[in-house]
C-alpha cells in the first residue's frame, strides 16, 4: 500500500533509549519495532542506515494568524512549514481575530484545519475578562488547553481582573497555560523609553522595556494562584534566569507546575539585537547570554520540561519599521528542530533529552492519544534526521508564508530529510506532499 512503509536499519531515539531497529509502518500506525524485519510484498522500504528516527514534534505554542490576519500567515503555509522542520502536530494559539473564546469560534478553527492542515492540530480556548462561562463549560477533550495571557496582548485578551483570574484557576477543566508579563510594569518602561528616543527606540532597549521583573511578578503570581486552587498550570516561553528557581527540575510525571522555553531562547541573546534588530522582536524578549545559557541548563536538568516555537509570523516590511510599529513575533517552525538539534552537537543537551522536551514532554503533559512516542500501535508521526547532512538556511527556502527567517545563514549540523504523519510522508527532504492532510488532536482525559 502507498502508506505502508519500513524503515530499516535506523537508529531510533525513544523514551531514554538509542538503539538500532527497524520499524514498519501500516495502517497510520506504528505497527512494529524490532532487530530486523523482513520486508512484505508492496512494502515500501527506506533504509536509514546513519539516520536518526524520532518521534515528530508536537509544538504546544504556534501562531497561525487564521483567521482574521492571513495577509501574515494561515494555516496551509505554516503546517506545511511544521511538516519541512519534522513537526508533526502542533496547538495553535487563540488570539485571531475573531478570538477563540467561545466553542462555535474554537470548532470553525477546527474545521479550517482539516481542510488545510498538512500535519496534526488543536486549538486552545482563550480567556478574557468576560468569558468565564465559557471557560467553565469547556468540553475538556475539545482542546488542550485555556490560554492565559497575564501579560500584554492584542485584542480582548488580556485577563487582569483579579475575580476572573481566581475563576479561571479555579475551574479550568483543563490545563492553564499563560503568557507571564505584568503589563503596568511594561508600560512605565516603555514610556520611559519613549521619553528619552523619541520614536527612535533601539532594538537593543526591547529586553529593557519588557523586563526580567515583569516576567518574574507575573509568573509568581500564576503559580500562586495555581497553588492556591491545585491547578495544573503550564508557564509558557520562559526567558530569564530568575524565574527558574520557581520550577523543579527532575521527571514530568506527577507535576502540577510545569514550564516551557522556546528555541530562540536557546539560539539568540541580546548580543544579537545589532545584527538582527527587530526581527528578533518578541514578547517575553530575547535576554542576556546568562540567561541563555542558564535555560539550556534548566532544559537538560528537566526544571524546564517542554521545548516549543512560540511561531509568531509577521510580514519583513512590519519588522522594518520603528520599534512601536515593528510587532513582535519570529516566523521559526521551519528550523526549530534543527536549531534545537544544534544544541546536542555543542554538547549541551543529550539526543535523549530534546527528544523528551519536543515529542514525548507535551504528549504526556496535554494527555495527546497516542502519540508523541515510537510505540506500536501509535500514530506514525516520524521524522528521519540526517546527523551527517549539513544545511544552511536560506530565505528562498522558506515555506512560512511570511517568506524570512531569522535564521537565515545559519549552518545547522543535521537535515530533515523525511517527515511521516500518520504514517503518509509529507516531507522527503525536498518538497511538500500537496495532498496529506493532518489529523485533529485526540486528548485521552
Amino acid at each position: 500500500m502507498p502508506n505502508d512503509w519500513l524503515i530499516k536499519n535506523a537508529e531510533l531515539i525513544n523514551e531514554g533509549r538509542r538503539f538500532q531497529a527497524d520499524l514498519r509502518v501500516r495502517d497510520g500506525r506504528i505497527d512494529k519495532i524490532a532487530a530486523d524485519i523482513t520486508a512484505l510484498p508492496g512494502e515500501q522500504v527506506i533504509d536509514a542506515s546513519g539516520l536518526w528516527l524520532l518521534p515528530g514534534m508536537i509544538d504546544d505554542q504556534v501562531h497561525f494568524r487564521e483567521p482574521g490576519l492571513t495577509q501574515k500567515a494561515d494555516i496551509a503555509h505554516e503546517s506545511r512549514a511544521c511538516a519541512a522542520g519534522g513537526i508533526t502536530s502542533y496547538m495553535e494559539m487563540p488570539n485571531t481575530r475573531p478570538p477563540a473564546l467561545d466553542r462555535e469560534t474554537l470548532e470553525a478553527k477546527y474545521s479550517r484545519a482539516a481542510e488545510v492542515s498538512a500535519v496534526n492540530y488543536a486549538f486552545y480556548m482563550g480567556a478574557s475578562n468576560d468569558n468565564l462561562e465559557a471557560i467553565k463549560n469547556l468540553d475538556p477533550k475539545a482542546a488542550p488547553g485555556v490560554k492565559v495571557f497575564m501579560g500584554a496582548s492584542t485584542g480582548n485578551m488580556l485577563v487582569d481582573d483579579p475575580e476572573v483570574l481566581d475563576g479561571i484557576f479555579k475551574h479550568a477543566p483543563t490545563p492553564i497555560i499563560t503568557h507571564c508579563e505584568d503589563t503596568p510594569m511594561i508600560d512605565a518602561l516603555h514610556q520611559a523609553a519613549r521619553e528619552k528616543y523619541g520614536e527612535a527606540i533601539p532594538a537593543r532597549e526591547h529586553p529593557l522595556i519588557r523586563s526580567r521583573e515583569a516576567c518574574i511578578k507575573s509568573t509568581r503570581l500564576a503559580l500562586e494562584l495555581a497553588r492556591r486552587h491545585d491547578s495544573r498550570l503550564h508557564v509558557l516561553h520562559i526567558s530569564t534566569a530568575d524565574e527558574l528557581a520557581l520550577f523543579e527540575p527532575g521527571p514530568l510525571e506527577g507535576k502540577r507546575i510545569t514550564a516551557e522555553t522556546c528555541v530562540h531562547f536557546l539560539h539568540f541573546s541580546s548580543d544579537d539585537y545589532e545584527r538582527l534588530g527587530f526581527l528578533i522582536k518578541c514578547n517575553p524578549a530575547i535576554k542576556d547570554a546568562a540567561d541563555r545559557d542558564a535555560i539550556v541548563r534548566a532544559l537538560a536538568e528537566g526544571r524546564i520540561d517542554v521545548l516549543a516555537t512560540d511561531h509568531a509570523p509577521h510580514l519583513l516590511a512590519e519588522k522594518e519599521q520603528v520599534y512601536d510599529k515593528a510587532p513582535s513575533g519570529l516566523p521559526l517552525v521551519q528550523f526549530a528542530l534543527q536549531a534545537a538539534l544544534q544544541q546536542v552537537f555543542a554538547g549541551h543537551l543529550s539526543l535523549e533529552r530534546v527528544v523528551e522536551a519536543v515529542s514525548h514532554a507535551p504528549a504526556t503533559l496535554f494527555d495527546v492519544d497516542r502519540r508523541g512516542f515510537l510505540r506500536e500501535g501509535y500514530a506514525a508521526d516520524l521524522v528521519l534526521v540526517d546527523p551527517r547532512k549539513p544545511h544552511r538556511v536560506t530565505r528562498e527556502e522558506v515555506l512560512s508564508k511570511c517568506a524570512w527567517s531569522p535564521f537565515e545563514g545559519t549552518r545547522f549540523d543535521a537535515s530533515i530529510v523525511s517527515t511521516f504523519v500518520n504514517g503518509q510522508r509529507v516531507w522527503d527532504g525536498r518538497q511538500i506532499a500537496p495532498d496529506v492532510r493532518g489529523q485533529r488532536l485526540q486528548f485521552d482525559r
